[in-house]
């Protein structure tokens, strides 16, 4: 059976859509991966540029609210920034609920070049955290 999760941060424009394309990326055809947002912005370019460098599109991912979200049913729902488990609405149809607090590299603004390596500090530790943590709780490692 198909185990669907669910990625939230406040902007939904990184870390949660990094870990949605990492998810699909690893996971396969067992798992389906959603993210959204407290507020709905864009996917900011540095995430599509650190998810390129694995050879993960993140492209045709928009920016949502998860308000679309509150009904559906999730095996697990993450909040991967700090604010988003704060204002998080309980999710009634969700098996499970984990917080994994990820620094937000757009909070990195000294150079372009500093501000992708967190980008990518961000990418790798949502990449670990995937591996180790989610797909064997999901059953798919």
């Amino acid at each position: 059976m198909t185990k669907r999760v669910l990625f939230l941060c406040t902007h939904n424009s990184a870390r949660s859509q990094m870990a949605e394309g990492l998810l699909r990326w690893l996971g396969g055809d067992a798992v389906e991966a959603y993210s959204a947002g407290t507020e709905k912005t864009h996917v900011r370019p540095a995430a599509i540029t650190a998810m390129a460098e694995l050879g993960v599109d993140i492209c045709p991912q928009s920016s949502k609210t998860l308000d679309q979200f509150i009904q559906q049913a999730f095996d697990i729902v993450i909040t991967v920034c700090d604010n988003a488990n704060e204002t998080c609405p309980f999710f009634p149809n969700a098996v499970a609920r984990w917080h994994w607090s990820i620094e937000d590299p757009a909070a990195v603004t000294s150079s372009p070049e500093a501000r992708l390596a967190a980008f990518r500090q961000a990418r790798d530790e949502l990449c670990t955290r995937i591996e180790q943590e989610l797909l064997p709780a999901l059953g798919s490692n």
